[in-house]
């Protein structure tokens, strides 16, 4: 294995996570497999039962040890009232025993996997109704399960708590760029790898995406400050929003009479991503700390355990405080020292290099790079603040990378001379710089096989190496891809359920995002009005030199020019409209040509695009 040395690890001889992962624990789901209503399987936890055994030599032995905690499977107590489901996807779900009924904290990817998730809790717990849904923050991992829980006809009065801004960025994140999001996502979660010692083995913080149904409930009651309470079902919640965080929209809350303290994804045993690599806004790593200094303060002595939306809990209250100063610490240092080196000329690269944690937080299980690792989170620092471009005049204006690849290999004397030397790098023991003239020879020439199995084999080498799970993912995914070809992701975040529930300016958004703007730029400019009736809005469409804007406005006002079109309709019927139903009891007045020529200029993303090859 060409794993890195282990200087700077933790003990292996300190238990007490593995001890706080197996803590109260109630039962298991047996088997632990959950299938949809056809049978096709969308979880499979005994799927990671190899983990039993010892590390084998195609894994790191500390993420060997992370996905063997991330793998307890089933229901779990916290403290009294307070129960969670760990195991049953990428995610935890928290259930708190409320007057009348239980109240679920994210309700998981899947609506399979928390429903099945729910009739564990309930088959111990007793049948008790839903009379809550609370959403920490706005990634799909902890609300896409939702009908799972609260089907439509259970919905009626049951308040859905989120934080502000909630609704905005899950669709912005998840539909608006879903499509590469999933394709990448399914590289970083190791999607199409086996599960087994010599393939995906988890991610860091958890083991993988369930492969399900992804819906939505759309919140009724939103958290818009810190120091805001709401009594659900008669628990207390005591709240902290922590926007621009780990999501865009994120919260803490108290359970002030459980004394049990939720810290969302903001503190999880593993250092986070301030960019994952599946995609996603730049996070703020000195607002994140000062959000975590924020709780250690707010929170005061009001609890004495602390749970999270992925892993286990942190019991006692000197021990939560740690926990929080500590991860607190660690943003803040891998934020003002990346800002230190960067102001001294250093680029992203550089400071990925040279960055090293201080030894406390090395050495602290909770701050290893299993999902986040200090490289890439270095690089989304100076990302956010610099962008892309590192100053040099070289990188300005660089050709595209099969153009630059067919360059070097010429550079470097053809692909014999170039196989020859990565062959010779591999044999080094200098996997990296060996993988960059691989990749450079496939993607000057794609149909070169021998490089693609080359390259495939260090990628692999690499991937047994890391510490970092999604990086472990990413290699080995890679090397299937150069083996058996590119292929579409299996989760998709941006389903029907959950463009559903979009408002009408964000589904004209989603549609904006797919117009083919070189051959839209030759319509001359067309304009529709859509009156939305149980809006009582107008929202004017503009197609003009390639863009789709639009704006709203209230239903009475008709803005100049006269729209060529108008269309009469209710919201759903926009949405039949916009899946391709047609105009059956719509109201139309004027040129219904206008509808089909501006449909003709939507695209499809290409879900299976490629990634290891031009």
């Amino acid at each position: 294995m060409d794993a890195p040395p282990r200087d700077g690890l933790p003990p292996f001889e300190d238990r007490r996570d593995l001890e706080n992962a197996d803590r109260g624990f109630v039962a298991a789901l047996e088997p632990g497999v959950v299938t949809d209503r056809d049978g096709r399987v969308v979880w499979d936890g005994d799927a990671y039962r190899f983990l039993d055994g010892d590390c084998p030599g195609t894994a790191h032995p500390s993420l060997w040890r992370q996905s063997q905690l991330c793998a307890r499977q089933g229901l779990y107590e916290v403290c009294e009232g307070v129960y969670q489901v760990r195991g049953l996807d990428l995610a935890n779900m928290t259930l708190v025993e409320g007057r009348e009924g239980v109240v679920v904290v994210d309700p998981l990817i899947s609506a399979e996997c928390a429903a099945a998730a729910l009739a564990l809790y309930r088959r111990h717990r007793g049948e008790r109704p839903v009379t809550a849904l609370i959403y920490t923050h706005s990634h799909v991992d902890h609300f896409g399960g939702a009908r799972g829980v609260l089907p439509r006809e259970a919905e009626a009065g049951v308040p859905v708590l989120a934080p502000a801004g909630f609704l905005q960025h899950a669709v912005s994140e998840n539909v608006y760029a879903g499509p590469a999001m999933s394709r990448r996502a399914g590289f970083m979660y190791g999607e199409r790898l086996a599960k087994a010692p010599d393939g995906q083995i988890g991610t860091g913080l958890g083991l993988t995406m369930s492969t399900g149904t992804v819906t939505l409930v759309p919140p009724t009651v939103d958290i818009t400050r810190t120091g805001q309470t709401e009594t659900v079902d008669g628990v207390r919640i005591l709240f902290q929003l922590t926007p621009g965080t780990e999501a865009p929209a994120e919260m803490n809350f108290l359970l002030t009479e459980q004394r049990a303290l939720c810290l969302a994804e903001n503190v999880t045993h593993t250092l986070h991503n301030i960019l994952t690599l599946r995609g996603a806004v730049v996070r703020d790593a000195r607002l994140w700390s000062r959000y975590l200094d924020e709780a250690i303060d707010f929170f005061g002595e009001g609890y004495d355990v602390a749970f999270a939306s992925h892993h286990w809990p942190t019991w006692g209250h000197e021990s939560v405080v740690r926990l929080l100063a500590e991860q607190r610490d660690l943003y803040a240092y891998l934020h003002d020292q990346t800002l230190r080196l960067l102001n001294s000329g250093l680029t992203g690269p550089e400071i990925a290099e040279e960055l090293r944690l201080p030894p406390v937080l090395e050495g602290a299980w909770h701050a290893r790079g299993y999902y986040g690792s200090l490289s890439h989170n270095v690089k989304a620092v100076y990302q956010r603040y610099l962008g892309w471009y590192d100053g040099n005049p070289a990188h300005l204006w660089e050709h595209p990378p099969a153009a630059l690849a067919r360059r070097y290999v010429e550079v470097a004397g053809g692909p014999e001379a170039t196989l020859a030397a990565a062959r010779r790098y591999v044999d080094a023991g200098d996997l990296r710089f060996a993988a960059t003239l691989l990749n450079h020879l496939v993607f000057a020439d794609p149909g070169d096989e021998v490089a693609k199995q080359t390259l495939a084999g260090v990628y692999e080498r690499l991937g047994y190496g890391a510490e970092n799970g999604p990086w472990r993912n990413i290699y080995l995914t890679g090397a299937l891809e150069l083996r058996e070809g590119a292929s579409a992701p299996a989760v998709i975040s941006d389903t029907p359920e959950l463009t559903s529930e979009l408002t009408v300016s964000m589904l004209l958004d989603a549609l904006a995002v797919r117009i083919d703007g070189p051959r839209a730029a030759q319509e001359p400019r067309l304009i529709i009005d859509l009156v939305v009736i149980d809006e009582e809005r107008r929202h004017r469409i503009n197609l003009e030199h390639g863009a789709l804007t639009h704006r709203s406005m209230p239903l009475h006002r008709t803005p100049r020019p006269h729209a060529g079109l108008t269309l009469t309709l209710t919201r759903p019927e926009l949405l039949g409209l916009l899946a391709g139903h047609g105009l059956a009891g719509i109201g139309t007045e004027g040129d219904r040509g206008l509808l089909k020529r501006l449909f003709s200029y939507v695209t499809r993303p290409d879900r299976g695009f490629p990634i290891v090859t031009p």
